[in-house]
């Protein structure tokens, strides 16, 4: 069952710098804020230093609505007109999977659903309309 859409937008490492403005322009509250530093440390991939402040996630609230923000990692494609996908949070990883394979359907995969330390599956896909979408199922307790 999914639990939550929001609207996610991605910067180009100037994600602590939006997400001031958008709290200011929106009067938003600011819930979470990580950055790539803060993540779990993995010897066979470190972090460059100039990852490190850049936002990982971001979450704020605007009225009744989370509104999601990362940055791109430093070398990752950037572009215009693709800032803005819809994150969808799924109660489990089943339910996360059948969700991915239907969006897959004539789209395009940009990352697998996949195992990660936020999700026990999480993937993006763009689906046939275009539309960018992140899955991620909800960690249970």
């Amino acid at each position: 069952m999914i639990v939550a859409v929001n609207p996610y937008i991605v910067t180009n490492g100037n994600g602590k710098e939006a997400v001031d403005f958008y709290v200011e322009a929106l009067n938003a509250e600011i819930l979470s804020l990580q950055t790539f530093g803060q993540m779990p440390e993995d010897p066979d991939h470190p972090i460059p230093s100039e990852a490190k402040d850049r936002v990982m996630n971001a979450q704020f609230k605007v009225g009744d609505t989370i509104l999601m923000l990362s940055d791109t990692f430093p070398g990752m494609p950037y572009q215009l007109g693709q800032q803005v996908s819809i994150a969808i949070h799924i109660d489990t990883a089943e339910s996360a999977k059948t969700v991915f394979e239907k969006l897959s359907e004539g789209g395009k995969v940009t990352m697998p659903l996949q195992e990660t330390f936020w999700s026990p599956a999480y993937g993006q896909v763009t689906d046939q309309y275009g539309v960018q979408w992140q899955i991620s199922a909800v960690p249970q307790n």
